[in-house]
């Protein structure tokens, strides 16, 4: 079906509560008069039969697990897709007379008076979804595999014995050779799971360093940063999905969470946790970089020098507060690489402020 004139005006607001049975809906007109108001079959087929020969009108929805290809469905049919940012729609779900048909009527009260106060998001696209999926499925087997690992570890170590100390990779051969004969029925299909698992983690390792190479070159540039490898590259690449969407490669940090939360009120200024915001995914993954930056087998740059300056102040949580910062920074420094097609220099300041001071002590 061709989409519906996209200039005609909208006099018509919906709201939609999504649930995994039903989608329940609630329709205002141009005056805010509900028009009517019900529930839909939580399927592509229930939500075509509504909305594809439905008038142009703005459809306001959360941010959940239908919300992706239900905004693209309805962007596809001429419609105008709001998707409410949950974290920002408190007087949805703290109020005192929740239900599926009213959080719908909010939803589109929200969307007519000022749909800024929904601080819609926008999904990433089809194709993006698809590759993302499989950062996140190889994210599941390493959870699953680090969970069979400890498992195994603990029931050898109620026998008094204890398995060797090994990579996740060696685990299973390892521990093979030192497991109590007592134990060999308990943890043998364990061991052999682990086994397939990192098999399996390794074909997907494999798919990844193809599918960078062939559909997003970019992720090249951004694992010049020692400590960035494929999986973050790639996932950093797929989150965000064009560089442009913002203006300033610092709001990046404050998208995915890694800012601090701020509680301002006259003279009182609390210093409070970060905010984590935004894909808690790629959160991990900076995170986890970071500790590699700050680690013994980091390089020298920049960002390890500065980070380490930030571990030796600020007492026993310093170097939390510093692996954290150093994320922070990473994420900006990825953006401006991305967006600026730049080549990485680990010590470009360094060298920079060697040269001003030079050249002030020769004038």
């Amino acid at each position: 079906m061709s989409k519906l004139n996209m200039e005609t005006t909208v006099e018509t607001t919906i709201g939609m509560d999504l649930g995994d049975k039903y989608h329940y809906y609630c329709t205002l007109d141009g005056a805010g008069r509900k028009t009517a108001e019900g529930r839909i079959a939580a399927t592509a087929t229930g939500l075509e039969r509504m909305f594809a020969a439905h008038p142009r009108a703005v459809v306001a929805i959360e941010a959940g697990t239908h919300s992706a290809w239900i905004s693209r469905a309805l962007e596809g049919w001429g419609h105008r897709a709001l998707v409410g940012n949950p974290r920002k729609l408190r007087m949805i779900y703290a109020s005192q007379t929740k239900s599926d048909v009213r959080d719908a009527e909010m939803l589109a009260r929200i969307a007519r008076a000022d749909p800024s106060l929904l601080s819609p998001i926008r999904h990433r696209g089809r194709q993006a979804q698809s590759h993302l999926a499989i950062l996140r499925s190889r994210d599941a087997l390493v959870k699953a595999r680090t969970s069979l690992i400890l498992h195994a570890r603990g029931t050898v170590k109620a026998t008094g014995e204890r398995l060797p100390s090994c990579s996740a990779e060696a685990f299973a051969r390892r521990a093979r050779e030192a497991v109590p004969a007592d134990l060999h029925d308990a943890l043998g299909p364990v061991l052999q799971t682990i086994e397939e698992t990192t098999a399996k983690i390794r074909a997907m390792d494999r798919r990844i360093e193809a599918l960078s190479a062939e559909a997003y070159p970019e992720t090249e540039s951004l694992r010049a940063v020692r400590g960035v490898g494929p999986v973050t590259a790639l996932a950093f690449v797929l989150t965000i999905e064009e560089p442009a969407r913002f203006a300033k490669s610092r709001d990046v940090a404050a998208w995915l969470g890694l800012v601090p939360r701020r509680d301002q009120s006259g003279d009182m200024d609390k210093q409070l946790r970060i905010t984590k915001a935004g894909d808690k995914y790629l959160r991990r993954l900076l995170i986890s970089c970071a500790h590699y930056i700050l680690g013994p087998f980091g390089g020298d740059s920049d960002l390890r020098r500065w980070g380490q300056s930030l571990c030796t102040r600020g007492g026993k949580n310093a170097r939390k507060r510093a692996v954290v910062a150093v994320a922070r920074k990473l994420a900006v420094l990825l953006h401006a690489l991305w967006k600026n097609d730049e080549a990485y220099d680990p010590l470009r300041q360094s060298r920079q402020r060697r040269t001003d001071a030079e050249s002030s002590q020769a004038a």
